[in-house]
């Protein structure tokens, strides 16, 4: 039998906006948005999932004081108000009065096609796609940012596939890169520090987890990870330097951002090359010890204590699609390859619940992914119906 032909494209659909008014207040709603018509080497995704990373949330809410919300529309089409602070307001003020789409990665059923080969062959197959305005029910994309899925593999499976499994490669490339042979990563209990702690793992790299619970030192052990460090105990950086002697890692990746975490570790990483050291230098380690910031889960300053990281230290930004065109087409090609290969296995992704676009704006929902707690991840089928 000939195989069924994909449902005709709605050339309207819903599509999730944030809007930083003038007045200091965050709008969030659902719009009415054409589905435009693909030109020759574009194709229309139906949107069946799309995950909300923590990258997602800073344009979500711009930097709204989500405690003060408030919840008014109808159950089909809720909005969302908060207010701005003043001193969050200088940040926004390029996208003032600009409605804006969100969501950076989504997977789903290719509904319709341009006129090219490349484009048609898609028509009725499951891809992954990125490139921003995700929470939406349909998007219009070219075919060649399109990542086929395997057959048997579900939007779901596919829709984390971009963010999180190429930041963790990134991480284990950048290390490569520069010299370095181990890792430090921080709130490694989150679907991406599982991930990279997986990698890591079938790579056979040295990695030192550091979370902020004990039974998130229970999750990483019970799948495999040799150092584990919570950052809550009076112990810790005992522990970490420890880690640090034992993986010789001299390079870490931190989510948290503000604090004093990242100078805690480039501090270990002192600590545990002058013990492992034969001779003394009054100046420190001349081994280069970095901390790339690449989340801002803790939106404080970065505190870096003063004396104890020697001479040879950094601390920077690392940001995942920079990195990308810094290494070019053909070493993302072969990410993406690694990528489809492991779907199920080393970049699964694990949901904590699954919401329509109307169940994301409603209090619970914002409230959950609003405290980005580290495991707790959510999934929006733009497509779902509300019962």
């Amino acid at each position: 039998m000939p195989p069924e032909s994909p449902p005709e494209v709605t050339r309207t659909g819903l599509q999730l906006r944030s809007l930083v008014r003038a007045s200091g207040q965050l709008e969030l709603s659902l719009v009415d948005v054409p589905v435009a018509t693909p030109t020759s080497d574009e194709v229309v995704v139906r949107i069946d999932a799309t995950p909300i990373n923590p990258s997602d949330i800073g344009l979500l809410f711009g930097g709204a004081d989500m405690s003060r919300a408030t919840y008014s529309g109808t159950a089909a089409r809720p909005v969302v108000q908060a207010p701005v602070p003043e001193q969050a307001m200088t940040a926004m003020a390029g996208r003032v009065g600009e409605s804006m789409p969100v969501g950076n990665e989504a997977a789903g059923v290719v509904l319709d096609a341009g006129t090219s080969e490349a484009a048609r062959r898609l028509v009725g197959k499951t891809v992954a796609i990125a490139g921003g305005g995700m929470y939406a029910q349909y998007r219009c994309i070219a075919a060649a940012g399109c990542l086929e899925l395997p057959a048997g593999t579900t939007a779901a499976e596919g829709a984390s596939c971009f963010i999180n499994p190429l930041t963790a490669l990134g991480m284990v490339d950048t290390m490569r890169r520069e010299g370095h042979t181990a890792l430090v990563h921080t709130a490694a209990a989150s679907n991406l520090g599982q991930m990279l702690n997986r990698i890591c793992l079938k790579d056979g790299i040295g990695l030192v987890n550091i979370v902020r619970k004990d039974e998130q030192v229970q999750l990483l052990r019970s799948q495999g990870a040799a150092y584990v460090c919570n950052s809550t105990s009076p112990t810790f950086m005992s522990e970490l330097v420890d880690a640090l002697v034992s993986t010789g890692a001299t390079l870490g990746f931190d989510a948290t951002g503000g604090g004093k975490l990242a100078g805690q570790v480039i501090a270990a990483m002192e600590a545990a090359l002058v013990k492992k050291g034969t001779t003394y230098n009054r100046y420190g380690s001349s081994t280069l010890k970095q901390v790339y910031v690449y989340g801002r889960l803790d939106p404080n300053p970065v505190e870096l204590a003063a004396g104890s990281f020697g001479m040879a230290w950094g601390v920077g930004g690392w940001l995942l699609f920079p990195y990308l065109q810094k290494i070019g087409p053909e070493a993302v090609l072969k990410l993406r390859q690694r990528i489809v290969s492991e779907l199920k296995t080393t970049f699964a992704s694990r949901y904590t619940r699954t919401v329509s676009l109307s169940g994301a704006l409603r209090p619970d929902a914002v409230a959950a992914y609003y405290r980005r707690s580290t495991g707790e991840k959510y999934l929006i089928n733009p497509n779902l119906q509300d019962a």
